[in-house]
């Protein structure tokens, strides 16, 4: 599979999840072969959380990239604190959260939390076959 980028600058990042999504999809129809609807379905889920989180708890989005490679597709979100995330579970029905993250460390092969002089990127690299299965298999 060749590689393919989406590169998103300051000024044409995504507003919202779900266009972050929307890029995500079209990188996902150019790969090499058509991917399984479970595995489109985990990536699409793993950017919506890590966007949506950008959004609601750091302070904005400040960049968003996505590379397709072989086998794998690396997301990174950058928001404006340096506070990492946490796992904190206890949602209610009154009060949703605390699903996302675990849900992207679940789903991804390797999540790195980096700091900046601006705030935080999280860099997460989600594989492009079934779960338990190797690339190719």
């Amino acid at each position: 599979m060749t590689t393919q980028r989406t590169v998103t600058d300051r000024d044409h990042r995504p507003a919202t999840a779900g266009a972050a999504r929307d890029q995500v999809r079209r990188l996902l129809g150019g790969a090499a072969s058509p991917l399984p609807a479970a595995v489109v379905n985990d990536v699409l889920l793993v950017t919506s959380e890590l966007v949506t989180n950008a959004l609601r708890h750091g302070g904005g989005l400040t960049a968003f990239g996505a590379v397709l490679g072989d086998g794998t597709i690396t997301l990174s979100v950058s928001d404006r604190t340096s506070t990492p995330p946490r796992t904190d579970t206890a949602g209610t029905v009154t009060t949703p959260g605390g699903f996302g993250w675990p849900l992207v460390r679940r789903l991804s092969r390797t999540v790195a939390v980096r700091t900046t002089p601006t705030g935080k990127t999280i860099e997460a690299v989600v594989s492009l076959s079934p779960l338990g299965q190797a690339p190719g298999a």
